[in-house]
Order: C-alpha cells, then structure tokens, then sequence
C-alpha cells in the first residue's frame, strides 16, 4: 500500500512493504491512457436499484500491473462533476470512477486534456476537491494560482530518485476556462518558463504528459515532433502522450554521448465504449529508473498491449481492462467471461504500429509487483 505525504510542493512516497529494500535508488513508474467516461459505461456501473456506482471490475484483470510500480500514472479524461452523469460530449462521472482506480493501485491522475472544461468551474473544481480528498498525486488543472504552485510541477521523490512531472494539453474544445480556473496549455514561452522551474528543485528526470496529436491518426504529425524535440532541447526527458484515442510509436534514445530521452507518442484509450479498430485499447508503458550516483537512467523500458473486453453478463454490458499481452501468451484465466475473439484483431493491428518502437519492447510477461 502506497503512504503519500505532502510537504509543499514536494511528494514523498514510501512503499509499505517490508519486503522490499527502501534503500534501493530504483523506482518503476507505469504510465496508460486516456480514461474515458461514455454513458455505456456508467449505465454499466449503476446498481439495479440506481442508487449507487461501482467501477472496481473494470480494473480486476490489469490491476497487477498498476502494482508492478511505485507510480502509475494516468490520464483522466473525464470530469468529476457530480449528478447529472453524462457521457460524450461533456463528461461527468461518477466519484466511483476515481475510487476504483484508487482501490487498484492508481496513483497520479494527470487533468489537462480536452475535458478539463467540461463542465464549467464546478467541475473543474469538484474534480480536483475529489482527487485530493482520495489522496491522488496530481496536476495539469487548478483552482487557482496558489494551487498551480503548489502542484505545478508535482516533484516527487521515491527511494532518492527525485521526478519532477508537467501536464499540459493543447486545448479545451473551445470551452473557456473560468478565472480563476487554470487549465495548463501548450505553450513554447510557458513551457520553457516551467521547466527552468522543474530544473531548479534539481530533480532526477522531468517528465512531461501531454495531451496532443491528431484523434485516430496511428503516426504523430508533425508538430508532435516538432514539440517533442523543443522538449528535449530544453531539458525533458521523458514525454509521454495521449489525445488520439489509438497508440502510436514510442522510442528510446540512449546513443552513448548523448542525453538519454523517451518519448511515448500516444498510449491510446485505457478505457471507453469506443469499438473501432485499435480505439478498443490502449498501451502501458513501464519504466525502471535505477540511479548510481549522480547518474540515473532508463535501466528498462516496456511496453504491454490492454485491451477493453465489453461482454455482456447477465443482460449487461460490462468493461474490462485485460493485460493482451500476457494472456494473448499465457492463456486467459476461467474468470474472464467468453467473447474476447476482438482481442487478437486488436493485438494485430497494435503490433504493426509498435513495430515502429525503438528500444521499447513489448513485455509477454506479467510484472513484478513492487
């Protein structure tokens, strides 16, 4: 179980594990996708009597995974705004939504995306007054600029391995955002201005989770990397992204003499009602950062292929996060209702796009827990 204490801007977390050496200068982050809301699924979610939610299957199957790091890390792509639920266009689901990604193991939630605005001030406002209450890392939306400078960057240290992560997303579908509201968005001369802040608190690596790209498009454009290589220049060293709703390529760069960097260029959806080709899943990318010395490096990178199983159970429509990877491997445990045939399209057609991977391999194996 995973202790979270603040001090300021700066997050200390400690693993409750005795097993485990809290000496060790190695840490494993996990980051998946966008976490979507359609009506479908909160019709799924409702008890018969409509008097309650409950999101906790959903995340029975892969929550190993989120388990196999001391942070995982998400994009919250729907709003918490409270009663009436709704689906696309304008999210708002229910708080039950955060408490199973809790409950699972999640913790970093990332807001800044097209949905941050949703619902007005109070549902950018409520979302974050629900995260904080489960005690969620979080940044990339605020209330205010005191609440911006005390979680932009969110600076994060584990085992001495200080991280320092910035959120930013390209827009709010046009939906202006309330003062005081904050919402980050890419912007070079802002961008530029936040790293040199993240630079000053010294971290180990600064991450940037971005929200971008073209929705459905399998290759980042052009201005992903153009934006992309404007992050290294100024210092990231990891990006990762989301926005299109499918995966796309991610790489590795260790070429000695240079600045090792990473950048994940879409994780695609974690989860949503969305069926077409390769909008029925997503990626999880996980890292270990091992550090010796002054020096801390991408000691491995991996990647594992999820994917949504939607079978109907007892005259309802259910949503299932499944590690494809592994079971596509290993065989997919009697639990898991029958109908899952989509999985090995969606592992077909995944695979011709992280064919394009550098360095990054897909794991067909299940994850250490930490």
């Amino acid at each position: 179980m995973t202790k979270v204490f603040l001090r300021k801007a700066l997050v200390i977390i400690l693993l409750a594990n005795s097993c485990y050496n809290v000496f060790s200068q190695e840490v494993a982050l996990v980051f998946f996708g966008d976490i979507m809301g359609h009506s479908p699924q909160i019709n799924s979610a409702r008890s018969e009597d409509g008097s309650s939610y409950d999101y906790r299957e959903c995340f029975h199957f892969i929550e190993p995974y989120f388990r196999a790091a001391e942070i995982s890390a998400g994009n919250l792509e729907v709003t918490l705004a409270g009663a009436p639920y709704t689906g696309y266009p304008t999210f708002s689901s229910p708080d039950a939504l955060a408490f199973a990604l809790k409950d699972a193991g999640v913790n970093v939630l990332v807001t800044a995306n097209n949905h941050s605005a949703d619902r007005r001030k109070a549902g950018l406002e409520r979302t974050i007054k629900v995260l904080d209450d489960l005690f969620f890392l979080r940044t990339g939306t605020f209330k205010d600029s005191t609440d911006k400078q005390n979680h932009h960057p969110l600076l994060m240290s584990v085992y001495g391995i200080r991280l320092a992560l910035l959120n930013y997303t390209y827009g709010t579908n046009d939906i202006p955002v309330t003062k005081p509201n904050i919402v980050n968005l890419i912007d070079r001369n802002n961008m530029s201005l936040d790293i040199e802040e993240a630079k000053s608190h010294q971290p180990d690596k600064i991450i940037v989770f971005i929200h971008w790209g073209n929705e459905y498009q399998t290759t980042p454009n052009k201005d992903q990397t153009d934006l992309a290589q404007f992050l290294f220049d100024e210092g990231v060293d990891i990006i990762i992204g989301s926005h299109p709703h499918v995966i796309q390529p991610m790489h590795h760069y260790k070429n000695s003499g240079e600045k090792e960097k990473l950048v994940v260029y879409s994780l695609g959806n974690f989860i949503s009602n969305q069926r077409k080709p390769l909008t029925d899943g997503g990626v999880m990318v996980r890292l270990v950062l091992s550090k010796n010395g002054n020096e801390t490096n991408i000691s491995k990178a991996e990647h594992l292929l999820t994917w949504v199983h939607t079978p109907i159970v007892d005259g309802r429509k259910k949503y299932y996060v499944l590690p494809a990877s592994v079971y596509q491997k290993k065989g997919l445990p009697d639990s898991v209702p029958k109908g899952y045939e989509g999985m090995f399209q969606y592992l077909k057609l995944a695979r011709e796009v992280m064919q394009k991977n550098t360095e990054v391999p897909e794991s067909l194996e299940e994850w250490p827990l930490r």
